[in-house]
């Protein structure tokens, strides 16, 4: 009761907030701190008891606030920290964190230019610059901030949808033939969650076999394209993926465009975890072929270390996101207002309210330039590349595939003593499919690093490691394999 907007409030105000600045900044130095851990890990039902989590009638003190917040970073995981290699977004960008801190207390919509005059045209200068960046004349085209790869995803398939059948936005899909897409069997699993939420069905997106390093393959897709129009379906759309999650790899979008464009099938290309190379001289060639993409997904929030969340949804044709989604609202897009309409971005979107998710991305760029993401981009895919070469001959380490990584995804297994002598058996695999669960859950017990595994395919659990965060170093990457190896030895 004491805060503003309370009467004389001000100075109780400054001195609260100026302790969340002090509880914040030590957090932001101890997250860089390699004497500190990664997490204070604790079970959640023992976090649950150990201190009083509900909600109360009563107010508590500005003391018991404060101490809310201080308890809720000691069990938070520190996601900047060096040796934090979990996500495929780590890090944590100063200027970045500055422009969160001031979106919070700008705290705006953004669906109009009437009350976010700004945000609303940086978005316009940050996405006509992405476009360049993948290719499209001029910049030309369309897009929107999305909350996440996934809606981005999402975004892509209703409007590859409509730009086919039109109808289908008044009708639905009863009016519609039945529809089929096409992804690689190593593309993300928001594709399908897409199908699933508009009402295509899981079933009618057809996964295509990759090759040994993850890679669609295009005559297969070109065959199971075949395959479903002789059964009578439409195919339209295919996803490509560009950086896949597991492995990291990168469809050869050239071929996949070329059977696109056969067929007349919108393309569509999932960048969020490798359209963070766009940025890069010496990496953007992963990316040929972008340009002929009807729609990609990028994520700042991945590759080039944006605070989360920052998904780019691009699309190449201008018009048709508003076509797609306007509802023309007539309390918010009122048609007789005194500025340029076209600013009112907010009936393309999905959502009603939109975060303001560009202020972080337009403040990094213009702190950085793009040579400033190239560099940082460059220097993680040197690191993947440095790991990879330390284990890729080392005693107990099996790589997934063969060759070296084509983004900054490390796959591995880690075999301990006792099973390096044992010949390829049932026995040894279900024994190794244990090793790296293990381990993992040391790691967070011990609290030093974190590192991701999975299954997949007829492989059994392997360790997936990712570097995203400019503050990882040479030492670190020494220590994660040291990590591993102490933490499974006994296994």
């Amino acid at each position: 009761p004491d805060l503003l907007p309370t009467c004389n409030g001000e100075v109780t105000t400054m001195s609260f907030l100026q302790d969340v600045v002090d509880i914040l900044l030590q957090y932001v130095v101890k997250s860089f701190d390699r004497s500190t851990k990664v997490i204070d890990f604790h079970y959640p039902n023992e976090l649950l008891q150990e201190y009083n989590w509900e909600l109360a009638d009563q107010p508590q003190t500005l003391e018991e606030i404060l101490l809310n917040c201080r308890t809720t970073l000691k069990y938070a995981i520190k996601t900047g920290h060096p040796r934090y290699f979990n996500q495929l977004s780590t890090g944590l960008d100063m200027v970045g964190l500055a422009a969160d801190w001031l979106t919070s207390a700008a705290n705006t919509n953004m669906f109009t230019y009437e009350i976010a005059p700004v945000f609303v045209l940086l978005e316009y200068v940050t996405l006509r610059k992405m476009r360049e960046i993948v290719g499209w004349p001029g910049g030309c085209g369309d897009g929107i901030f999305s909350p996440g790869g996934a809606i981005s995803n999402m975004y892509a398939m209703l409007i590859a949808r409509f730009k086919m059948f039109p109808e289908v936005k008044e009708k639905g899909m009863a009016a519609i033939p039945r529809l089929v897409a096409f992804t690689s069997e190593h593309s993300h699993f928001s594709v399908k969650k897409g199908a699933a939420a508009l009402g295509i069905g899981t079933d009618s997106v057809i996964l295509i076999r990759c090759d040994e390093r993850g890679k669609m393959i295009p005559s297969d897709l070109e065959r199971r394209v075949v395959e479903a129009k002789q059964k009578g379906f439409v195919p339209f759309l295919v996803s490509a993926t560009a950086g896949t999650t597991v492995y990291g790899a990168f469809d050869p979008l050239i071929a996949i465009a070329d059977i696109c464009k056969k067929y007349k099938i919108w393309m569509h290309v999932d960048g969020a975890w490798g359209g963070g190379l766009l940025m890069s001289r010496k990496h953007k060639w992963k990316l040929n072929g972008i340009e002929r993409a009807n729609s990609v997904t990028w994520n700042p929030h991945k590759m080039m270390g944006v605070p989360l969340q920052c998904s780019a949804l691009l699309v190449r044709e201008e018009g048709l996101m508003q076509s797609c989604n306007q509802m023309h609202a007539s309390y918010l897009f009122q048609q007789d207002k005194h500025y340029d309409l076209s600013y009112d971005t907010g009936d393309k979107a999905l959502q009603c309210g939109r975060h303001v998710d560009v202020f972080k991305l337009w403040l990094m760029w213009r702190a950085k330039g793009t040579t400033g993401f190239e560099a940082q981009i460059d220097k993680c895919l040197e690191l993947a590349e440095y790991l990879y070469n330390k284990i890729k001959n080392r005693e107990g380490y099996e790589m997934v595939f063969d060759g070296k990584p084509q983004h900054t995804n490390v796959c591995f297994w880690y075999i301990p003593p006792s099973l390096r002598g044992m010949e390829d058996s049932e026995e040894r695999t279900s024994r190794l499919m244990k090793v790296a669960p293990v381990i993992k859950a040391r790691m967070m017990e011990y609290g030093t690093t974190m590192v991701s595994y999975q299954p997949l395919g007829d492989k059994v659990n392997f360790f997936r490691m990712v570097i995203s965060n400019p503050a990882a170093t040479h030492q670190d990457i020494d220590f994660l394999i040291d990590e591993i190896e102490r933490l499974g030895q006994d296994l």
